[in-house]
């Protein structure tokens, strides 16, 4: 009897499976405290903005703050037509931007990704102004623009051009002078990316390719750039929500100007809260943006087919 009894005891104890489950929730105790201010950090200020979208707030006029409703929306698609210019504005400034800094840095990174003399030398030069901030960027291009200093003083003394004028200043030359010294900054992003991924394509199939006789063009065609299809859609997307955002670089350059010609939505964003303190419309503005640019990265990624078969 007392062997039944042995042979039929019940299993062990639930406070054994209760401490065998706390190893398990450790790793989220550890970084539960990291988690919850970075919640804090990003949750507070978008539900902040959401929030005073909904108002009308001008610390200048405390008068006229208090609940708005919908009106602030409404604003913006029937009384503002600055918002559709800078929003167009914004668009071709992404594309224009994106498409370049992508053509260039996947030039260059192929150029890098070569066995040649000097070429942690060439990596650390093309890479080099990613380095820079966005500040120092604009600083730099600002007296490389300057009318008495810059390049068109050079130029002038080699007889092209003019003396005085100032590519910052006229509406024909803003943009392009504005997207070369963005393209300074911006293409070293694409080649760091591009280049890290061409590092993992296998020579094997460059060398299978040759013996069946394909061309450089058909091996970049059919193996190099089926391989970097991920690399680039992330890269793309990435720059095309930083160009959006982009402020502090025109901030600096052009101010918006000339005539407001090279105002991008979020530059108009910071002029109404900074300037004008109608944090109640900028909000709503933003609350605007950040729609537009969720519904589009949605879109592209679905479009694009990321993370499926290259």
């Amino acid at each position: 009897m007392a062997q039944a009894a042995a042979v039929a005891k019940p299993p062990a104890p639930p406070r054994r499976r209760r401490a065998s489950a706390a190893p398990r929730r450790l790793p989220y105790l550890l970084i539960a405290p990291a988690a919850l201010l970075m919640l804090g950090f990003i949750a507070y200020p978008v539900l902040s903005v959401f929030y005073y979208s909904l108002r009308d707030y001008n610390p200048t006029k405390p008068w006229r703050n208090g609940f708005a409703g919908f009106d602030n929306f409404t604003r913006i698609f029937t009384d503002d037509p600055l918002f559709w210019d800078t929003l167009v504005f914004s668009a071709k400034w992404v594309f224009v931007e994106v498409g370049l800094q992508l053509l260039f840095g996947l030039a260059l990174a192929l150029v890098v990704n070569q066995t040649f003399v000097g070429r942690a030398l060439g990596r650390a030069l093309v890479f080099s102004p990613w380095a820079v901030s966005g500040v120092l960027t604009s600083a730099i291009w600002v007296l490389l623009y300057n009318s008495q200093t810059g390049i068109t003083r050079y130029l002038a003394d080699m007889g092209i051009g003019e003396y005085g004028v100032s590519w910052l200043s006229d509406t024909s030359t803003v943009f392009p002078a504005a997207v070369v010294a963005d393209l300074w900054r911006g293409v070293p992003f694409f080649a760091i990316l591009i280049l890290a991924d061409l590092q993992s394509v296998s020579q094997d199939l460059y060398e299978a390719a040759e013996v069946d006789g394909a061309s450089r063009f058909k091996q970049f065609w059919h193996i190099t750039l089926p391989h970097l299809k991920d690399a680039i859609i992330l890269s793309t997307l990435l720059r095309a929500v930083w160009e959006f955002n982009n402020v502090d670089l025109l901030y600096t350059l052009t101010g918006g100007g000339p005539a407001g010609t090279t105002t991008t939505l979020p530059l108009y964003i910071a002029n109404t809260s900074v300037d004008a303190h109608d944090f109640g419309y900028a909000s709503a503005l933003t609350t605007v943006a950040f729609v537009i640019l969720l519904f589009c990265s949605t879109v592209y990624l679905r479009l694009s087919k990321f993370g499926g078969e290259k």
